[in-house]
């Protein structure tokens, strides 16, 4: 039986508890939350699983030597000190990737994975007369250089690519929202799938994706083609398939609705498409409507969440915009709950409706807030008015 072993996850900032309660409910072992990072327990089986089935992980890492340094030298010879012909091929790839937090190091990051990469091919060199080569595209074994103050920590990067790039995107509008991001703001609402769901500004569909797959439980990226692991010496094809059905075993049904609009024709073929793509097409409807001229024609309980243009991507009136939205909101939504996703906090005031929640979080090098608002049948001065 594999032992366990301490791993990491990243993640955007403001996600990292969302990661932590989506880690425990897949079965990690001593869950503690970092910056923009959760780190956990598990086993090799764990590892895939992880991989598989994260929604707000961007990538996991194994961590395979953590030392105290204070400069290049010791970096250097932390690095001599890793075993890697257990871990990589002579004749194989491999690709550095560094983060530094340190006052001790002024060069930058990519300077230190550069020093990074010679230290492991003169490892190499030193023991074989060889060296292995250095792919950045799609390397046998991607490592990654972590350094906080005067602590190094080696891991090995088990995901590859991003985990945001989830296998069914093909078409996307000017800054789509990033998968990651898009599952983790419905999971910070407390969609499960059990109410319908609504995008009123749906882009090319990823809000909707993400809400389908957590509705029917599917595993957030088992349209993958490929993990970094595949590559590892220690992988179990075997194992990863255990695993892989038995998240597959767990999927569901939803019977809720799950509609997107979009006022540009354009966003709703690409936002089509990309459902096709995710094998999501029974599940999800896409209209071509303006939200503005809107109102809600679904019964029971309703999740509104959507990313409306804000920064560079809006050239037009902001506030007019915005007391848009909150006019539609108010008029034409009632009994539902709605979230939205902006960076401009000036236009949140034009909204004209009183938020019961702010959440802080980042949407690239954006400062955003995540914002919530409960719509009633009439305002609530209404309400007083008729009770008076």
């Amino acid at each position: 039986m594999d032992k366990d072993f301490k791993m990491v996850a990243t993640t955007i900032s403001g996600l990292e508890g969302v990661l932590a309660d989506e880690l425990r409910h897949l079965g990690a072992r001593e869950v503690k939350e970092g910056i923009r990072s959760v780190y956990f327990r598990g086993d090799k089986g764990f590892l895939y699983k992880a991989n598989i089935a994260l929604r707000t992980a961007i990538r996991i890492l194994k961590p395979i030597k953590r030392s105290k340094i204070f400069d290049e030298e010791d970096l250097y010879e932390a690095i001599q000190r890793v075993k890697w012909e257990r871990l990589l091929d002579v004749d194989g790839t491999f690709a550095i990737d560094a983060v530094v937090y340190s006052k001790n190091f002024t060069s930058n990051s990519h300077y230190i994975a550069l020093k990074s990469k010679d230290a492991i091919a003169d490892y190499f060199v030193h023991k074989y007369k060889k060296r292995p080569n250095v792919d950045l595209k799609y390397p046998d074994v991607k490592v990654h250089i972590h350094i906080h103050k005067e602590w190094l920590t080696i891991s090995l990067d088990s995901s590859g690519d991003s985990l945001h790039k989830r296998g069914y995107r093909s078409a996307t509008n000017i800054a789509p929202i990033n998968e990651v991001l898009a599952a983790g703001l419905i999971l910070l609402s407390g969609y499960k799938g059990e109410e319908n769901f609504i995008d009123p500004m749906c882009g090319s569909g990823t809000l909707l994706i993400e809400a389908a797959m957590i509705a029917n439980n599917i595993p957030a990226n088992i349209n993958r083609k490929h993990f970094a692991f595949e590559n590892w010496k220690d992988y179990d094809e075997d194992l990863y398939f255990i695993i892989q059905d038995s998240l597959l075993k767990k999927i569901r049904n939803a019977h809720h609705k799950i509609m997107g609009f979009d006022k540009a024709p354009s966003a709703v073929k690409k936002a089509k498409q990309n459902i096709i793509n995710a094998n999501l097409e029974e599940f999800i409807g896409v209209h071509h409507v303006n939200f503005f001229n809107s109102k809600k024609e679904v019964f029971g309980k309703t999740t509104i969440l959507f990313n409306p243009p804000y920064g560079e991507r809006l050239n037009i009136d902001v506030e007019e915009f915005y007391k848009k939205i909150g006019d539609t909101l108010k008029h034409g939504y009632p009994n539902s709950t709605a979230w939205l996703i902006t960076s401009d906090f000036n236009a949140l005031k034009s909204v004209g409706l009183r938020t019961s929640k702010r959440l802080p979080i980042k949407n690239g090098d954006l400062d955003c807030r995540f914002v919530k608002y409960e719509l009633y049948e009439g305002s609530k001065k209404t309400k007083k008015f008729s009770e008076s």
